[in-house]
């Protein structure tokens, strides 16, 4: 079975978090944290930068290393690294997704997050201020 090690960023912004609704691929519609794979001889954190400059046009900062995930879905398996992060320039643009949202604590159960990123939503519930 395939192995797929990605990234995700966990945006913030005035105590909210940036949940980014997916716009293509077998789970088109459901909400996720913004990032993707690693490629060959980058960092986690290179990555990161690079796939949300690619997703959403803007530049973000890594701030702190969140969590580590993995997730058997029934086609592959997925390793995630999640970090905290904030944008340092620009606005984030709707490439790849849908809709975004700003959530706060209390919004994170209001929209359909993709299984894998439940684990990272339950590290939030824990981690946010209210």
């Amino acid at each position: 079975m395939k192995t797929l090690n990605v990234v995700a960023a966990i945006i913030k912004k005035d105590n909210k978090i940036l949940a980014t609704k997916r716009g293509y691929g077998e789970f088109i519609n459901m909400w996720e944290f913004p990032g993707g794979k690693i490629e060959p001889n980058e960092s986690k954190e290179e990555a990161l930068v690079r796939e949300i400059q690619e997703e959403l046009d803007c530049t973000i900062t890594p701030t702190k290393f969140a969590l580590d995930l993995e997730y058997q879905y029934p086609t592959f398996y997925l390793k995630m690294s999640c970090f905290e992060a904030v944008i340092t320039k620009g606005t984030p643009k709707l490439l790849e997704h849908n809709d975004a949202r700003w959530l706060t604590k209390a919004e994170l159960d209001e929209v359909d997050w993709i299984p894998a990123d439940i684990e990272a939503v339950n590290y939030l519930k824990e981690t946010m201020d209210d």
